[in-house]
């Protein structure tokens, strides 16, 4: 059952990338209402569920890399990294609440957090995997520059079905895709996130 879609989002707007903060928790519940798929993100159908999904995600100790994907200052999707500083690889991971699909928003936004994780951030490899019938995340992977290198049979239970998962990796030697970098601003881990995306590399 299609829930509520969230706020009304302007579509001549240009989104913009900051880092997720505390009072994003609402944006973050109204996300995860507004599309029953994203529970697989997570069990957030509280405020409370969502003050703690945000906090276990901007902690100083948090392994993650949490994007916000904001309509002027509003929260409508998130773009992260979970890193596993050892082997300097991260995990990619992405969602948008329904009112902002559509519109190439979460390709732009996974593009860019990408670049700037194997840039700025240093890492070497990003990974990320998604149910093979769900094709629109397989656009953002590809337009984000994400190589697919196999798929996982049967690997998860949905709806009483077995679900393939494709799997996908990018290099930091990989070819930079051709894309329109969102606007990035930095905040919270100065030491990770010094940077605007006109610093990051150029498209081809």
């Amino acid at each position: 059952m299609k829930t509520d879609p969230g706020p009304e989002v302007d579509s001549r707007a240009t989104p913009s990338l900051r880092r997720l903060r505390p009072d994003d928790a609402p944006a973050v519940l109204a996300a995860f209402a507004s599309n029953d798929d994203m529970a697989r993100q997570g069990d957030v159908s509280s405020l409370t569920d969502a003050e703690a999904f945000v906090a276990r995600l901007i902690a100083d100790d948090s392994p993650h890399e949490p994007w916000a994907v904001a309509d002027g200052d509003a929260l409508v999707g998130l773009v992260c990294v979970t890193v596993d500083e050892k082997n300097r690889n991260g995990w990619f991971w992405y969602w948008m609440m329904d009112a902002a699909r559509g519109r190439g928003w979460t390709s732009r936004a996974a593009a860019t957090v990408a670049d700037w994780a194997l840039t700025v951030r240093g890492l070497e490899r990003l990974e990320l995997g998604h149910r093979v019938n769900n094709p629109a995340s397989a656009a953002v992977a590809y337009h984000a520059g994400f190589v697919k290198e196999g798929t996982e049979r049967a690997k998860f239970l949905v709806d009483g079905r077995r679900i393939d998962v494709d799997t996908y990796g990018r290099l930091r030697s990989d070819p930079v895709p051709a894309y329109e970098p969102l606007p990035m601003a930095a905040a919270g881990r100065p030491d990770h996130a010094s940077i605007c995306s006109s610093e990051l590399r150029p498209s081809p």
